[in-house]
């Protein structure tokens, strides 16, 4: 009989998290970056507007920033509990507001923001995992 070892079932999701946590905060970094510096904040600012997003002058640059460096945060697990649902009520208002009416699939359906929405509201819930700036900082404490 072959045995295996395994890492621990916390250290496995320890690495879990910050597998979702990393990924989806390079997303969300990527997107941040497209609306300022590819699309330009009035770019984003024009296509919200034609979406029908609610006060697309103050949700365009709003949404970029936290989608920049929410997703910078995530990457680094740094005040993840804090910036995951903020971005989690983003994805949820992109599928209400722009999605939704395309239907469940890509390129415009709701599968794409319902799944960084699923990850977003994952990490609100797990915490950032023990590979984060989040538990470093704690440590010290």
């Amino acid at each position: 009989m072959t045995t295996t070892t395994h890492a621990p079932a916390s250290s496995r999701s320890a690495l879990g998290l910050t597998v979702l946590r990393v990924v989806i905060g390079i997303i969300f970094l990527a997107h941040g970056y497209q609306k300022f510096f590819m699309y330009t904040l009035p770019g984003t600012t024009g296509a919200f507007t034609d979406m029908g997003v609610p006060l697309p002058a103050l949700a365009a640059p709003a949404v970029a920033a936290l989608e920049l460096l929410g997703g910078l945060a995530l990457v680094l697990g740094l005040g993840t509990r804090f910036v995951a649902p903020l971005l989690a009520l983003t994805m949820l208002g992109a599928l209400l507001l722009v999605h939704l009416k395309a239907g469940f699939f890509n390129p415009n359906g709701i599968e794409f923001p319902l799944l960084l929405l699923a990850g977003a509201v994952a990490l609100t819930l797990a915490g950032p995992g023990a590979y984060a700036l989040d538990e470093t900082l704690n440590k010290r404490r």
